[in-house]
C-alpha cells in the first residue's frame, strides 16, 4: 500500500507545455471534426493529441509539478481548440476549469487531487461538474439537486440523474452536485462529490442528440447507489452557501472568457473557410474571383472587425483577471454576451454571402454554423448577465440622485 504521504507528494511527471503545437493540432483537430460531427461520436483522439501537448493539465498549479497557467493562456488555448474541434475544446475546457480552480482555492481532499495528477501523468483524465437536472435545469439560478447521497458507514451512495453532461463517456472523474439525506439530528447539506469512472451503479445513458457541438458527447448520467468514499467531497455546506452551484467572481470569468475564447475559434474558422471560398469561387459572369469584388470585400471586413474586437477585449479582461482585477472579473459576464453575439454573427453573414454553398454538408460552414450556436446555453446566459448589468446601472444612478439631490427651483 502506498502511505498517504507518498501519495501526496510523489512526482506527477506531467506533459510539459507545448503552446508551439497548438497550429498543428488545430490542423489536426480540424481534420477529425467532420468525422465525430457526423458520427456524434466521442473524440477520443483528439482529447488524446491535446493531452500529449500539456494542454489538458496546463492550469494545474506549480506547486504540484504543473505549469500553472492562468486566464490568459487558457483563453489562447481553447480558441485554437475551439477553431478545431469545438466539442475536443470544450471537454478540455471543463479539465482546464477544474485544475484553476483548485490552483487558487485547494478544496480537493490532498490524497485524491493526487491521484488525479497521476492518472493525468499517465494519459489523458478528463474532469467535469456534473450539476443540470431535469427537473432542477441549472442550479445557478437557485434550487437544490434532486440528486442525494447517503451515509452509509465509510461511503455516500449516490442516487440520482444529470442532464447535458459534458464528455461523460470521456471523463475520469465526475464532480457530481448533491444533496446530503438529513438523520441523527444533521441537517441536509449541499456539496460535489467526486465520482470516478467505472464506480458500479454508474451508468451514462447516450441521450444527446443535439443539432450542435454533437461530438461533446454531453448525455445523461445515472446514479443508483453510487459508493463515493466518505472523505472525498468537496465544499460540504449547509443549502443556502452553496459555492458549487453560485461561483465566485473569478471562478465565473474562467468560465464566461474561456468559453467565449472557444466560440470566437469556431468563428475564426468560419472566417477562415469563407476567406478560401471567396478566392476560390469563379463565376463565369464575372471571370474573377468574388474575393475582388467591393462588395465582399467590405462584408468581410465588418466580419473580420467585429472578431478582432471580440478577440482583444476577451484577451484583455483575461489578462486582468490574471493580474487581480476585480472589476475585470465582474466584467466578464458582458464580455460574453459581446463575444458570443459577434461570433454567432459573423458565422451567420458567412453563410449569407455563401448561400447554399455554406448550408451543404461537403462544407464546414454549416457545421460551424450549429455549433457557434451553442455558446448561448452556456452559464452566464444572456438575460442573467443584462438583467445584472441593468439593475447595476439604475442602481448607480439611482444611488448618485440620491446623493445629490437637484437644488429645489425658484418661483
Amino acid at each position: 500500500m502506498t502511505s498517504t504521504t507518498n501519495r501526496t507528494h510523489r512526482s506527477t511527471a506531467l506533459p510539459p507545455l507545448d503552446f508551439d503545437r497548438l497550429p498543428a493540432l488545430t490542423a489536426a483537430l480540424a481534420a477529425r471534426a467532420p468525422a465525430h460531427d457526423r458520427d456524434a461520436s466521442f473524440p477520443t483522439e483528439g482529447v488524446a493529441l491535446v493531452h500529449e501537448a500539456g494542454l489538458l493539465t496546463a492550469t494545474v498549479a506549480t506547486r504540484h509539478g504543473g505549469p500553472g497557467a492562468g486566464l490568459a493562456d487558457t483563453v489562447r488555448i481553447l480558441r485554437a481548440l475551439g477553431a478545431g474541434d469545438p466539442a475536443v475544446a470544450l471537454v478540455a475546457a471543463m479539465t482546464l476549469f477544474v485544475h484553476a480552480a483548485e490552483a487558487r482555492t485547494p478544496a480537493w481532499p490532498a490524497t485524491v487531487y493526487a491521484d488525479l495528477l497521476a492518472a493525468s501523468a499517465a494519459g489523458p483524465a478528463l474532469v467535469n461538474t456534473l450539476r443540470v437536472e431535469p427537473e432542477l435545469g441549472s442550479p445557478i439560478r437557485g434550487g437544490l439537486p434532486a440528486t442525494t447521497a447517503r451515509r452509509d458507514g465509510g461511503h455516500w451512495l449516490l442516487t440520482g440523474r444529470k442532464i447535458y453532461s459534458t464528455g461523460a463517456i470521456g471523463l475520469s472523474r465526475m464532480l457530481v452536485f448533491a444533496r446530503t439525506e438529513p438523520g441523527d439530528g444533521e441537517p441536509a447539506r449541499v456539496g460535489t462529490f467526486i465520482v470516478r469512472t467505472g464506480s458500479p451503479g454508474l451508468t451514462v445513458e447516450p441521450t444527446w442528440d443535439h443539432v450542435g457541438l454533437r461530438a461533446s458527447r454531453s448525455d445523461d448520467v445515472v446514479l443508483d447507489s453510487v459508493p463515493v468514499p466518505a472523505d472525498d467531497v468537496i465544499g460540504l455546506t449547509e443549502p443556502g452557501d452553496t459555492p458549487g452551484a453560485r461561483p465566485d467572481p473569478v471562478t465565473g470569468a474562467w468560465n464566461a472568457l474561456g468559453l467565449t475564447a472557444l466560440y470566437l475559434g469556431v468563428a475564426g474558422a468560419a472566417r477562415d473557410w469563407l476567406t478560401g471560398f471567396l478566392h476560390e469561387r469563379v463565376p463565369t459572369a464575372l471571370g474573377a474571383p468574388l474575393a475582388t469584388l467591393p462588395r465582399f470585400q467590405s462584408a468581410v471586413g465588418e466580419i473580420e472587425t467585429a472578431l478582432i474586437g471580440a478577440d482583444m477585449l476577451v484577451d484583455a479582461l483575461a489578462a486582468r483577471v490574471d493580474a487581480g482585477d476585480p472589476e475585470a472579473a465582474e466584467r466578464a459576464g458582458v464580455a460574453k454576451v459581446l463575444g458570443t453575439r459577434a461570433a454567432i454573427t459573423a458565422v451567420d453573414q458567412a453563410l449569407t454571402l455563401t448561400g447554399n454553398h455554406g448550408l451543404t454538408h461537403a462544407n464546414p460552414l454549416q457545421r460551424h454554423y450549429r455549433d457557434v450556436l451553442c455558446s448561448r446555453v452556456h452559464t452566464p446566459q444572456d438575460d442573467s448577465v443584462l438583467t445584472a448589468t441593468g439593475r447595476a446601472a439604475l442602481a448607480r444612478r439611482f444611488t448618485a440622485t440620491a446623493s445629490n439631490p437637484p437644488a429645489p427651483k425658484g418661483n
